[in-house]
């Protein structure tokens, strides 16, 4: 890795009580994930973050994290207070019924090659 690539990385360093963080242009883009799989040991909690497409019957891990089990619950509190708050602004997201099975080829026309 060369000095521009790591100094374009991911940094935080605490400065004065404040935690300074730096955003890299290519993690900035983001990934797309549309399937998350969650493990977890003793010590630590796993997300797998995972993009399925229609008609690929692969599909490959795009993201990994590993979160200690207290920050794994610090993430579970933010994320429900970000949802409370989305919701309010945008309204309820709904959610797909326990009982409706979600077709893995999104129910669209099968690709052929």
């Amino acid at each position: 890795m060369s000095d521009d690539q790591k100094k374009a990385s991911m940094q935080a360093q605490m400065q004065e009580g404040q935690l300074n963080v730096e955003l890299s242009e290519e993690v900035a883009e983001g990934e797309y994930s549309n399937l998350a799989i969650i493990n977890h040991s003793p010590s630590e909690f796993v997300l797998d973050f995972i993009r399925v497409m229609p008609g690929v019957p692969k599909a490959k891990v795009k993201s990994r994290i590993v979160l200690t089990p207290q920050h794994a619950k610090r993430l579970l509190r933010a994320l429900g207070e970000n949802v409370t708050r989305y919701e309010a602004q945008h309204g309820e997201i709904r959610d797909v019924e326990a009982n409706q099975s979600f077709p893995l080829n999104f129910g669209g026309p099968q690709g052929q090659a």
